[in-house]
């Protein structure tokens, strides 16, 4: 029971696994487009870990300190970016990271986080915008609709745990569960099909596997189950799809 606390505070508190979760969700999106590199992936972690962490500790002690982790942070973040890639790819990146400061700062009379309805679509527009803007060439449309639909539909799920402590109005608020679940299920709906038309058969399948996870897991979300199923469970769909992929090709290449 002491390692499940442990691990628990130390993996998921932590801000860990959203970033992890993330930045895997983004390295299908290499992987099946083969653009994978090792400092993309890494970029992409820090990016995560250090947001996160700026939005869970602001107005605490810590708050201070963990600023200063970001200000180092982005100083490496930059320097990678530089070592590896072009100006383009930095300008790209700045603008991802002040979307994120917009989400959720304490010192702006009115941020993202504040205005109803609207937090749940912001987070799936940035984490669209890294996995089609920030590691292609190019804006890639079918891979910013495929993350869009997908993340927003996992964040519903996260509103209906806060949903009796939200100051905001947030759909299950103002629709019910019931209709907050169907909304999810056609996000992850649509978000399914793009992907069967979009990407390639490895990843099609992976993602059409990790949609059938992700339905019955918005079908069991409820505001009296645990942290953990919110916090470990949900957040695992983004991951889904790259497990699936490494999966399907590891029975490919027995095959």
């Amino acid at each position: 029971m002491n390692s499940l606390k442990v691990l628990k505070k130390s993996v998921i508190d932590s801000q860990f696994y959203v970033s992890l979760t993330g930045t895997l969700f983004a390295v299908f999106f290499m992987l099946e487009q083969n653009t994978f590199r090792f400092p993309s992936m890494f970029l992409i972690f820090i990016t995560y870990f250090s947001g996160y962490l700026y939005t869970k500790y602001q107005k605490t002690k810590h708050f201070y300190k963990i600023l200063l982790l970001n200000i180092i942070t982005g100083v490496i973040c930059a320097l990678l970016i530089i070592h590896n890639h072009n100006e383009i790819r930095l300008l790209k990146w700045t603008i991802i990271v002040i979307l994120g400061l917009l989400y959720n700062s304490f010192f702006l009379e009115v941020y993202i986080r504040k205005i109803p309805l609207l937090k749940v679509f912001y987070v799936g527009l940035v984490w669209a915008l890294v996995n089609c803007w920030l590691t292609l060439p190019e804006f890639d449309l079918s891979i910013f609709l495929i993350s869009f639909f997908y993340v927003t539909a996992l964040v519903l799920p996260f509103d209906i745990r806060d949903m009796k402590v939200d100051t905001v109005k947030t759909f299950p608020l103002l629709i019910g569960v019931q209709n907050t679940k169907y909304l999810a299920y056609l996000m992850v709906f649509i978000s399914c099909i793009l992907a069967i038309f979009y990407l390639n058969s490895a990843g099609a399948i992976a993602f059409f596997l990790s949609s059938i996870i992700t339905f019955i897991l918005i079908y069991f979300a409820e505001n009296k189950r645990n942290e953990a199923y919110f916090s470990f469970w949900i957040e695992s769909c983004s991951a889904a799809p790259f497990g699936f992929l490494i999966i399907y090709h590891l029975f490919s290449n027995l095959s």
